[in-house]
């Protein structure tokens, strides 16, 4: 019997096939899965901020895609995943509220969504898919066993990607 891991708000994981990991409610947080295909190995976590370095109480290193995807390969490796094998999706990173003005400090999805993206590039690992931005909250499930993230978004259709 299968089992589906669940990953919460600056919180990360990992499951191998047949198990599944999943995380709710991504706003302008982000939902980053890498997997390795060759042992079917998956980790998920949810960054709800860019840079570590820019906020004092940062001793969660979930909470942050600039430190978040490190401990993240660190128990990837642990399980038996290799580096070199690991590619990336991810979602979420919304923009969720209307502001008038462009202030920097209110794009946090956005940030977010970049911040993510040159850590993984920086790590050399390719994403193969992704759904961000835009204005809507998304929960995604990740099947190591296929290799699809499941996005479901309220008043949208499921997305396999």
């Amino acid at each position: 019997m299968s089992e589906v891991i669940k990953v919460g708000m600056a919180d990360l994981n990992v499951c191998t096939a047949p198990d599944a990991i999943t995380t709710l409610g991504l706003g302008s947080c982000v939902g980053i899965v890498l997997y390795d295909s060759a042992v079917k190995k998956a980790g998920m976590v949810h960054v709800m901020l860019p840079d570590s370095t820019k906020i004092r109480n940062n001793e969660n290193s979930a909470k942050f895609a600039d430190t978040g995807i490190d401990v993240l390969i660190e128990k990837l490796e642990k399980i038996g995943a290799c580096r070199s094998r690991l590619t990336a999706k991810i979602a979420g990173g919304a923009q969720m509220f209307a502001f008038s003005n462009n202030n920097d400090m209110l794009r946090i999805g956005d940030r977010n969504v970049e911040a993510s993206k040159n850590k993984l590039d920086k790590l050399g690992i390719r994403i193969l898919a992704e759904d961000t931005g835009l204005n809507y909250g998304r929960t995604i499930i990740f099947y190591p066993e296929t290799g699809e993230l499941h996005v479901k978004s309220v008043g949208k259709p499921l997305k396999i990607i």
